[in-house]
């Protein structure tokens, strides 16, 4: 089978591709492909392995022809790929869960909540510049956890790593999701609250939601749109916002503007709505965090990502259903 890869992923994982068999094809770009680029090289694969900078729909993969099986998207998310679009065609397509990509990213979550309400960054930037002439009684005042509410906004695996961590500094935790979760709320000692509850309680409100066009601009001074409420000024005043999901659940001109205004008093962002094009303003702000889309990057997370994403191409092509499959329907249809 031939098998194109968009970009080198970290391990030697592709490496059983060729081992077993098949002709792989290695982007030789260490970015993004174009749309142009992508289609010149996949036209006729029967694998693709995708990374989530990929936009994949049904007109794409049309261009790469009637022979492609499976696309392994080397992400947890898959809102770069129109899935329906693929499933309609017979398209097996897999992702990369797992609970070291979950740990990976509630830990860079507690990462940017700490270095957020205690100001690191800040500090850091004012050490390196000269700044520190000795200590002082009222520098950098920071916030303390213990007592303060945690909101979690969409409790999965991921949610609810963040949730067990929160007890260690003494926070109370509340969460909203589409149902309630009575295990979890009895296993972990947190409380349901609709959205717009959480947001006037929480002292912290951390995005863990995947993006659907129920969660596109979720976040935001939505009321010229019309889509939905006004849901920053419903944010408690002088709360923090921290955001390691999809970009575009938060409307960043939004944000800028919350910050400006001191309703929201700070931010951490490892996400952002037009990646990688960042609203400029918010590198002015000195109560802002801004990350590379790095939550997931830790070696053991990669690893596993990288061991995903050639197993989900060689269940395909071995006529084994994936354990990743995203869409477990489309396998009874799928192109052989």
């Amino acid at each position: 089978m031939k098998i194109f890869v968009t970009r080198q992923i970290p391990g030697d994982h592709l490496k059983k591709l060729g081992e077993g068999g098949h002709e792989v094809t290695i982007s030789e770009f260490d970015r993004p492909l174009t749309p142009e680029e992508l289609l010149e090289r996949a036209k006729g694969v029967d694998g693709l392995l995708s990374l989530l900078s990929d936009k994949i729909d049904g007109e794409v993969v049309d261009a790469i022809g009637p022979q492609l099986k499976v696309v392994s998207n080397y992400a947890v998310g898959f809102d770069n790929i129109n899935i329906d679009e693929l499933s309609d065609r017979g398209i097996v397509v897999t992702n990369t869960p797992s609970d070291e990509v979950n740990e990976a990213v509630a830990e860079h979550t507690w990462a940017l909540i700490l270095g957020l309400i205690r100001r690191i960054v800040e500090a850091d930037e004012a050490t390196r510049r000269g700044a520190y002439k000795g200590w002082e009684p009222d520098i950098f005042l920071g916030t303390s956890l213990k007592g303060k509410t945690l909101g979690i906004v969409g409790l999965g695996r991921i949610g609810k790593m963040v949730a067990r961590r929160a007890k260690g500094y003494g926070m109370s935790v509340i969460y909203t999701k589409r149902t309630k979760d009575p295990e979890s709320e009895k296993e972990l000692g947190i409380e349901f609250n609709s959205l717009e509850e959480l947001l006037k309680k929480s002292d912290v409100v951390t995005l863990h939601t995947p993006l659907t066009e129920e969660t596109r601009h979720l976040i935001s001074n939505a009321w010229p749109y019309g889509q939905k409420a006004d849901t920053l000024a419903q944010m408690k005043k002088g709360s923090f916002l921290v955001n390691t999901s999809r970009g575009p659940v938060v409307r960043e001109h939004d944000l800028v503007e919350a910050l400006k205004s001191g309703h929201i008093k700070g931010a951490a962002l490892d996400v952002f709505e037009s990646e990688p094009n960042i609203d400029p303003e918010l590198f002015g702000m000195p109560n802002v965090i801004t990350t590379p889309h790095i939550a997931s990057a830790t070696t053991e997370a990669r690893d596993e990502m990288g061991k995903l994403a050639v197993s989900g191409l060689l269940d395909v092509f071995s006529d084994k259903i994936p354990s990743n499959i995203v869409k477990k329907d489309v396998w009874q249809k799928r192109r052989k």
